[in-house]
């Protein structure tokens, strides 16, 4: 009977097949990016951990203009 409904659908489409391979390759992809951000993170909460009360932006020279006020 299984045989028989494989046959009837028409076996596997290989535009589905495709599909299939392009989504995992993108789950993998975003699992090593997941990966490399979370590692990011651990860095910079170990920096932060080992020098309390210091602002990780304190060492940063931004030169930022007034802000304008936004339009209503």
């Amino acid at each position: 009977m299984a045989k028989a409904l494989l046959g009837y659908v028409g076996g596997s489409d290989p535009r589905l097949l495709a599909e299939m391979r392009r989504l995992q390759q993108r789950v993998q992809d975003l699992e090593s990016e997941l990966m490399r951000i979370q590692s990011e993170n651990d860095a910079l909460n170990a920096a932060v951990a080992k020098h309390p009360g210091e602002s990780l932006l304190d060492g940063i020279d931004i030169d930022v203009p007034q802000a304008e006020p936004a339009l209503t």
